[in-house]
């Protein structure tokens, strides 16, 4: 994927990466709840989910104020991708605890722990492919 600064359209690879994101925090949230026997309901869904998203959304505000002078890409590790991972688990702690959700110590591990895995890990993923189809 190209940077945001190249003449290509930089739509395309923006809305993957964010769809990424959007799928790894979503797939997150859903185990959660399904683990812990939590009503299916979609409010409830978003209720869980909302933080977090916000949280990657400054992610991607940080990140981008952070690297717009040599290219935006959301689909790099590093920076990038870990500006993202850290700003989601902070961030979304924070509104968890301003919205009344529960934030114990264990919780936060687990979720530091999975939100990690998915946002970098499809990175990873990304970047692999990424070599394969240039070699």
């Amino acid at each position: 994927m190209s940077p945001v600064s190249s003449s290509r359209n930089p739509l395309g690879p923006l809305a993957v990466a964010a769809c990424c994101d959007l799928i790894a925090l979503v797939v997150f949230v859903a185990i959660g709840r399904r683990s812990h026997d939590e009503a299916e309901s979609v409010a409830g869904f978003l209720h869980t989910l909302w933080p977090f998203v916000v949280g990657a959304a400054v992610g991607w505000a940080i990140a981008y104020a952070v690297t717009r002078s040599r290219g935006f890409l959301p689909s790099r590790i590093v920076p990038d991708g870990l500006v993202i991972w850290v700003s989601t688990v902070i961030v979304g702690m924070v509104l968890r605890v301003v919205s009344d959700q529960g934030t114990a110590v264990s919780f936060v591990i687990v979720a530091s722990i999975a939100t990690g895995v998915l946002l970098v890990g499809w990175r990873g993923l990304a970047a692999v492919a990424d070599g394969r189809r240039r070699a």
